[in-house]
């Protein structure tokens, strides 16, 4: 089985690209290739596009996985959560390319990035986990209080607003929304951009900047570990 992710680095700038084919479900395979694949931008010193297929960032978890419970539900979970601290706090700057839904943990990863540019269109973006039943994990809420505007964060952790890309952008959820067929070429611009930064100096200034809510996001992992019931 070929991977759902793939790995390009071209000028220092290093392109993750999700794609398995469907939503780009967060399983546990399409989790473990995103680590090889950072681990690769690690050792390579390179600023990171994370980008999905058309039309699709992420639909979040695996929904089989997930409402079957039990340790396999627990450990998809968990490693979903540990890759958005790992994102918070990785050594070079992270530029998401949204190529269209974004939801659940697939809105928590485009949250965790340093920027993030979204295509137009009329896609969804925003945590549904109220509407389809899920009480917000204590991860979740992390993830939304250190980026979503204060107008915005109730509505999105309560009630499952979900936003178009031109709203997600006072929302807090994007930085800037283009034209679907310049995303790539834009991301790519920025990320260039980055690659002139002093990357010791960046990722110190990250962690710094980022104490308190590296701390909550940590306590959040481990306040919803056991949060799924046993299948």
């Amino acid at each position: 089985m070929s991977s759902p992710v793939t790995y390009q680095l071209k000028d220092s700038v290093a392109t993750i690209t999700m794609d398995d084919g469907k939503v780009n479900v967060m399983s546990v395979t399409m989790l473990s290739a995103l680590n090889d694949a950072l681990d690769r931008a690690v050792a390579d010193r390179a600023v990171v596009v994370l980008t999905g297929r058309p039309n699709t960032f992420s639909a979040g978890f695996d929904l089989k996985t997930l409402t079957a419970g039990g340790p396999d539900a627990q450990k998809m979970v968990t490693m979903g959560f540990e890759l958005g601290l790992r994102m918070l706090s990785f050594p070079t700057p992270i530029v998401v390319a949204c190529t269209g839904h974004a939801i659940a943990m697939g809105v928590f990863l485009v949250l965790a990035a340093d920027y993030r540019i979204g295509a137009d269109g009329p896609f969804k973006i925003g945590a549904n986990e109220v509407a389809i039943g899920i009480t917000m994990p204590h991860f979740g809420i992390e993830m939304c209080r250190q980026r979503l505007a204060p107008a915005h964060f109730n509505r999105a952790v309560i009630f499952s607003e979900m936003y178009s890309p031109s709203d997600a952008v006072p929302a807090g959820f994007l930085d800037r929304v283009v034209p679907a067929s310049e995303l790539q070429n834009e991301a790519q611009k920025f990320a260039t951009i980055l690659t002139k930064l002093n990357m010791t100096v960046h990722a110190a200034s990250k962690l710094r900047l980022r104490e308190h809510t590296l701390k909550a996001v940590s306590a959040a992992i481990e306040a919803d570990k056991g949060m799924l019931a046993p299948a």
